[in-house]
């Protein structure tokens, strides 16, 4: 059987070589639109936020989008941004039903994620390597899906300024952080983005970053993949820090794509990593 894995640009893989691969594009909108593709240019648009001074938003890909890159395969699986952030979850699932229902026989499917980023890859590289094997339709929902609820994402931000902009957060707090120096950490709670610490510059950041991971359950020989949006010297600072207490970490590095580095802001970190628990930690209230 044929199959497909199609995912918005909030995993922050917009190609590979995989020909069962499609990413369907987010956008992101201040003052003008900009496309979450390879053609974009991404140095420009992270400008462009910083010196926007109206609200700022993004957009999710259309059922159609959705549909035309499901081809024609017999199986068809879907991850999105958490449904709590994008309507990219709903738009997904609407394909799905009307692509079922045009294809008698045929079988799609939205992963309810609740998260993206360097997490949301993870799980889709996990869908490709599990139906590469050969399994059915609902042993590979079922494996996935357990994988990822073992997995975590974490944030590092040096601005909350596009989260003020859209509403997340206050702009007299995005304001107040800049100008002390404040970097933001948190996860993702149901969905949605939660800040949980607020430590000052760069190196406590760090220390901070490598206790929530290990409060998750990080372990030596497991994967962590850090996207960055201008920010190569904090990611590498990261794992410089992972690496030291658990050196067999599997690592990758990668700058964030457009919706990403929307969210994450120049110098900002996603960091998606395997662990071994949920942590329960309700966060630090903005």
């Amino acid at each position: 059987m044929t199959y497909k894995i199609v995912s918005d640009s909030s995993s922050n893989i917009l190609t590979m070589e995989n020909p069962n691969y499609a990413s369907v594009p987010m956008k992101v909108r201040a003052g003008k639109e900009y496309i979450d593709n390879t053609e974009l240019d991404l140095a420009g648009m992270v400008e462009d936020l910083k010196n926007h001074k109206g609200t700022s938003g993004s957009a999710c890909p259309s059922v159609g989008e959705w549909l035309d890159a499901f081809g024609d395969a017999d199986m068809v699986f879907c991850t999105t941004m958490s449904k709590g952030l994008s309507g990219s979850y709903n738009a997904a699932c609407e394909a799905c039903r009307i692509y079922m229902e045009e294809n008698p026989g045929k079988q799609a499917y939205v992963f309810n994620t609740l998260t993206a980023g360097p997490q949301l890859a993870f799980l889709n590289e996990k869908i490709l390597e599990l139906a590469a094997q050969g399994l059915d339709f609902e042993t590979i929902k079922e494996q996935a899906m357990a994988y990822h609820s073992n997995n975590h994402i974490l944030f590092c931000l040096e601005s909350m300024m596009n989260l003020a902009r859209n509403g997340r957060t206050s702009m007299a707090v995005a304001k107040i952080a800049g100008m002390l120096g404040i970097r933001v950490c948190g996860d993702a709670k149901a969905g949605m983005i939660t800040p949980v610490h607020k430590p000052r510059g760069q190196k406590k950041a760090t220390e901070v970053l490598v206790e929530m991971m290990k409060e998750r359950g990080f372990y030596d020989g497991a994967r962590l993949r850090i996207a960055h949006c201008f920010g190569e010297e904090q990611a590498l600072a990261l794992r410089d820090a992972i690496v030291k207490e658990f050196p067999n970490t599997k690592f990758q590095l990668e700058p964030t794509t457009a919706l990403c580095s929307f969210y994450a802001e120049a110098g900002g970190l996603m960091i998606g990593f395997e662990g071994g628990y949920n942590a329960e930690n309700d966060g630090a209230k903005f």
